[in-house]
């Protein structure tokens, strides 16, 4: 990676983990177990990746820094919530996330459903209210909806839905890409598309263009993701390995074979890099961030 663009993208990840900090309850607040766990499920570390492209997509825009913190930290917030919830027992039944014990691991499993609920209504709290976030009601409103949008049965909670449904079946590739685009494509799109709705002259071309660009990479996004899970390591990924095989889950290796998912990962990241032509070279970061989804190891 271009070192510029890595020193930028790391500077951008340690923003965010300011922002969160202060965006999340203190622990010694009543209640103080609930608060706890919320920041033990946000602050444990993560690639920060949708807060990423709400920072790279903003730059590439050239929207200011600021205006941009909130709606980072508000997706983060949400993937966060996702991820306590999809961890119980009742979903995905995992013990391990991010190198430590999952949410109702380290708490119980009642604190961790409130946990994912009150950072879910945080993410949207912090849209509607934040101060320094500087956008007009109509900004707001607009990025409320993409939100609301992404999270819902035309997003992550439809995704999980059928991907609960498909254990033990069998899709074939355009089932699966279907499940994906709401399961987790639908939360990258809409942290591009946050971002977007900050840049008062963007073209209808150039909205069109990120939107494009964010459907492929959730794709690529969780075509590594599956790779991960045959290849990778615990130690690496910070999560247990072949979980996916073990359940009997449908995956594009166990779809499409090993081979042949790379090559449609890196297919994708070829042709989201090519939608961002209408930015002209302020998607140069976007380009670089394809590649930091696609060839990572983590």
């Amino acid at each position: 990676m271009n070192a510029g663009i890595d020193a930028t993208l790391r500077g951008y990840q340690s923003r965010i983990e300011t922002v969160l900090e202060a965006s999340l309850p203190a622990a010694d607040q009543v209640p103080q177990r609930l608060h706890a766990a919320q920041r033990y499920s946000v602050l444990g570390g993560g690639k920060r990746l949708r807060p990423l492209l709400v920072y790279c997509t903003g730059a590439a825009l050239g929207v200011p820094i600021a205006r941009l913190d909130a709606p980072a930290a508000a997706v983060e917030l949400i993937h966060a919530y996702s991820l306590v919830h999809d961890d119980l027992p009742a979903m995905d039944n995992d013990d391990m996330r991010r190198g430590q014990p999952t949410t109702h691991r380290a708490f119980d499993e009642a604190t961790a459903i409130l946990a994912g609920d009150a950072l879910q209504v945080l993410a949207f709290s912090l849209l509607a209210r934040e101060e320094a976030f500087g956008a007009s009601c109509a900004s707001r409103l607009k990025m409320i909806q993409i939100l609301a949008d992404a999270s819902g049965t035309n997003g992550m909670a439809g995704g999980q839905a059928l991907d609960l449904a498909a254990v033990g079946r069998r899709l074939d590739i355009n089932e699966l890409e279907a499940m994906h685009r709401l399961k987790t494509g639908a939360l990258i799109r809409a942290s591009v598309l946050i971002a977007a709705s900050c840049a008062p002259d963007l073209t209808s071309l150039q909205w069109q263009a990120l939107d494009l660009y964010s459907q492929d990479i959730g794709l690529a996004f969780q075509i590594q993701d599956d790779i991960l899970d045959v290849e990778g390591s615990p130690e690496d990924l910070g999560k247990n390995i072949g979980v996916d095989a073990a359940r009997a889950k449908p995956t594009y290796p166990s779809i499409l074979g090993l081979d042949a998912a790379k090559q449609h990962a890196q297919a994708l990241k070829a042709r989201a890099c090519g939608r961002l032509e209408p930015l002209g070279r302020g998607g140069e970061v976007l380009a670089w961030l394809a590649s930091f989804v696609v060839d990572r190891r983590v």
